[in-house]
């Protein structure tokens, strides 16, 4: 009977650890995920100052 408790709790403790390592890789992922759109909105305003001046000077 104890032995089995003892593989209940290390079971228990797995599945914490787990749980924690993929909260932790949803919180890389979404991090990555905004620096990602944030890159492309400065790229994007980059590209359109250029344009902006090319239709001034037409």
């Amino acid at each position: 009977n104890n032995l089995g408790v003892t593989s209940e709790n290390l079971t228990a403790a797995e599945s914490r650890i787990r749980d924690v390592d993929m909260a932790k890789e949803m919180m890389e992922f979404t991090k990555n995920n905004i620096l990602t759109q944030a890159a492309q909105a400065m790229l994007a305003q980059a590209n359109m100052q250029p344009q902006g001046v090319l239709q001034l000077l037409q």
